[in-house]
Parts: structure tokens; C-alpha cells; sequence
């Protein structure tokens, strides 16, 4: 058996089964929604961060930059709003959306179980201090505690119905009023139970629920910054796409809290003008590693569109729009890349070469990590300066890989191009014998 089988089977019958799973999981469908809930919020408050720090020196002489310097510092407070409304309690968005598509996922309601896993939040993660919740932990720190208040809380009360341990009114009383009886009981068993767990903490070691669950996945997030679980991740992703799987949705649903937490914390540090701690974030995920979407393919897209073989050509010209705007199934479908043993290496292997070429560059300082939370489908070059600040070096770094791409993927798409143009020629060959037999057909 071939290197290429002995893979391929590896991933359709162990990878490919385990990750179905997963990703089918309820809780891991729920993570994923209720981040993209979030994203839109964290996007525009990424947005107001870089306009509120301007990508010029303080000394700059350039009429531009020096009005949106002075502009912004005099505005500083108003500009940053946004920021601290959005992005500032992004765990606060995440909580709501998990909550309620866990509790939609158990065909319970999902607004009062949204409310629900946000009191729960808010209970351990923002204590009152003089009149005022605190903010501390309503961003970046408090994501994974907001994953697991938002999954304490519907698993509560769905247990607590299960179990039949909850206030039913008569049918006669509007569903509106009746589901806010329902959650009565699930509050008080909340606040029974993870409140003083909360005060526990706070008396026994000055410290909140979101303290203790940062440091027990501290290892986890440093780990992610490393170029072997970049690999790693990106490697499972392409073996899914390969065997048909949408590995982007799996891979990405479990770094959601991963990256959120790495750009919060970029974001702290960038305000405080402290060095940049994480190099994982999305804008390194979307817009170095996966030029036009997974597998790197706005490179294989220009080769199609100066192609011979007809099918190649069209779909090239077809799939350019889309690709720029890092939307590719068109050309995973329509190649197709799917298991197509000829495109196999350059698919999975393009985004690994990105990874470590990009990863190289950051480290050594010749572009920046990631500050801003960018919306996935930004085109590559736009994508990546905005993720780090408006700066230019980013959008070379794009164009070197894309120009990389391009070299990885040639060779392979002439063998592959090669095939079509044989297939479309016997094609029309056998077209023209059809025809010609019916012509003369008609003549006899």
C-alpha cells in the first residue's frame, strides 16, 4: 500500500470518525455559535483600538498622521467606547450565545437559559466593589469561565426539568410568564452553589473562580503558541478537508477560546505598551497560514485562471472573487481537492510552510503579532495589516507567501491540468464521432 492510501485510510477511518464526533458534539456546536455571536461586537471593538493608537510615530511630520494623532488623543475616552463595550466584555456575549444554543440544542428555551448562564458568569467573574461590578474579567481572562458558567447553567436546569424540579403554572398562563417561573429554582440552586464556592475563594486565597480557571489552562494556552501545536492543528484541519470534512469548523469551533484569549491579551499589552506576548491568534490563523481559505488556495485559483484546460479556466475565473475573500469551497468542491491524490500535497502541506515561514517572521520581529480581531473573510492583505495594527510589513509577508504558494502548488497543478486536458480531449474527440456519425445518419 502506497504513502497516500496509508493516509488516506488513517484519516477516513480513524481521524475522520472521532472528529465527526466532536464536532457533532453539543456542547462543541454550542462553543462554536456562541462565539460567532460574539464576533461581530469583537470586531468592531478591535476597529476602535487601532483607531484609537494610531499606526504613525509621536514625532511624525506627515499632515495625516499628526491630525489622527492629535485627534485621537484628545478623544482618547469616546474613541475607546466601542473597545470597552465590545471587546472589553466579550465574555459577556460568549456566555449568552452558548448558553442559549446549548439549551436550543436540548430543545430547551434559549433566551431565559442565555440569561440564565449570564447571571452564573457575572456571579463568580464581576463581585460589586462600592457600587460598581467589576471588569476585570469580562474579557479576554474570563473566556473559559464563561464556557463552563454557560455549561453549569443549562445543565442545571435541564437536569432540574429533567427530574420534574421546577415551578409549573397552569396552561392558561402566557409561555412568556411561565418560563420565568421555570428558571426560579435553577437560580437559587446556582447561587447555593457556585456563589459560595466564589466567596470560598475570595476569603480563603483572594482570588476569584476565573483565577483559579485561567491558571488550570494556562499550559494550554501557552502551549498553542508553539510551532508544533500550529502545525499540529493546521494538519488536522487540511487531513479533515482532504477526506470531505469541513475541518474548519471543527478545528476552529475548539481554538475559539484559545484565540480570544491570546488577542485579549495582546490587546492589554498593546495598551499598556508592553511587548506582545502571543503569536496565535485568528489574523495569524487566517491571513498567513490560509491565503484564500484552507489549504492556501488563492495560489492554486490564479494558476487555474491562466489554465489550458478549459474546466480549469472557468473555475479559476470563477473562484477568484470568493478566494479574495478567503471563501474556497468552490475550489475544494469544484477541482475537486477532495480526495484528489495529485493536489494531496500542496493542499495539506502549503498551509505548514506558511505556518513556518510566518512564525519565523514574527519572531524575528519583522511584522507584528496580533492586536485586532478581524473579520475571517477580509482579503488576505487588507486582513493581515489590520490584525496587526495597520502596519505594511504584514501585507509583504502575504505577498512572499502567496508568491511561495504559487511555487508549492505549480508543479502538482501541471500533472493535475495535464490529466484534464486528456480527459477533455477525448472528450471532444468523442463528441466529434457522435456528430459525425449523426450526420451521416441523415444523409443516408
Amino acid at each position: 500500500m502506497s504513502f497516500y492510501n496509508m493516509v488516506i485510510n488513517f484519516v477516513e477511518n480513524k481521524i475522520a470518525p472521532i472528529a465527526i464526533k466532536v464536532g457533532n458534539q453539543k456542547h462543541v456546536r454550542a462553543m462554536r455559535d456562541g462565539f460567532i455571536v460574539a464576533m461581530p461586537f469583537i470586531i468592531v471593538g478591535s476597529f476602535a483600538l487601532v483607531f484609537a493608537f494610531p499606526p504613525f510615530s509621536e514625532d511624525t511630520t506627515n499632515s495625516f498622521g499628526r491630525a489622527w494623532l492629535d485627534f485621537a488623543s484628545a478623544n482618547f475616552d469616546n474613541i475607546m467606547m466601542p473597545f470597552n463595550m465590545t471587546m472589553g466584555i466579550m465574555a459577556v456575549f460568549v456566555s449568552i450565545g452558548i448558553g442559549y444554543n446549548l439549551a436550543r440544542a436540548y430543545s430547551m428555551d434559549g433566551i431565559t437559559n442565555g440569561a440564565l448562564a449570564l447571571m452564573t458568569f457575572l456571579l463568580v467573574a464581576s463581585p460589586a466593589s462600592e457600587g460598581a461590578l467589576s471588569m476585570g474579567h469580562l474579557s479576554g481572562t474570563g473566556i473559559f469561565t464563561a464556557v463552563i458558567s454557560a455549561f453549569f447553567a443549562v445543565e442545571l436546569n435541564r437536569i432540574l426539568q429533567k427530574y420534574n424540579i421546577t415551578i409549573k403554572l397552569p396552561e392558561q398562563v402566557p409561555p412568556a410568564i411561565a418560563r420565568s417561573f421555570e428558571v426560579l429554582i435553577p437560580i437559587v440552586f446556582i447561587y447555593l452553589t457556585v456563589f459560595p464556592l466564589s466567596l470560598y475563594l475570595q476569603a480563603e486565597f483572594n482570588m476569584l473562580i476565573p483565577d483559579l480557571v485561567l491558571e488550570a489552562f494556562r499550559p494550554l494556552v501557552s502551549a498553542s503558541n508553539t510551532l508544533p501545536a500550529i502545525i499540529g492543528a493546521l494538519l488536522l484541519c487540511q487531513l479533515l478537508w482532504f477526506a470531505g470534512i469541513h475541518g474548519a469548523a471543527i478545528v476552529v469551533g475548539l481554538l475559539s477560546p484559545i484565540f480570544l484569549t491570546n488577542i485579549s491579551a495582546n490587546q492589554e499589552a498593546y495598551l499598556a505598551g508592553e511587548t506582545i506576548p502571543n503569536v496565535f491568534t485568528q489574523p495569524f490563523w487566517d491571513f498567513y497560514i490560509f491565503i484564500g481559505g484552507s489549504g492556501a488556495t488563492l495560489a492554486l485559483v490564479l494558476l487555474m485562471i491562466f489554465s489550458r484546460s478549459v474546466h480549469l479556466r472557468s473555475l479559476g475565473r470563477m473562484s477568484f472573487v470568493p478566494g479574495m475573500f478567503q471563501i474556497n469551497e468552490p475550489v475544494i468542491f469544484g477541482s475537486p481537492l477532495v480526495l484528489n491524490p495529485t493536489l494531496f500535497i500542496p493542499f495539506v502541506f502549503a498551509p505548514v510552510l506558511n505556518a513556518i515561514v510566518a512564525y519565523t517572521a514574527v519572531h524575528m520581529g519583522f511584522v507584528g503579532m496580533g492586536v485586532s480581531q478581524t473579520a475571517w473573510t477580509a482579503p488576505a492583505f487588507l486582513g493581515a495589516s489590520w490584525g496587526s495594527g495597520w502596519t505594511i510589513s504584514p501585507v509583504i509577508l502575504v505577498g512572499v507567501l502567496l508568491v511561495m504558494d504559487l511555487f508549492i502548488y505549480l508543479p502538482f497543478f501541471k500533472m493535475f491540468e495535464k490529466q484534464l486536458l486528456k480527459q477533455e480531449g477525448e472528450a471532444e474527440q468523442a463528441k466529434k464521432e457522435a456528430e459525425s456519425a449523426a450526420g451521416a445518419g441523415v444523409t443516408a
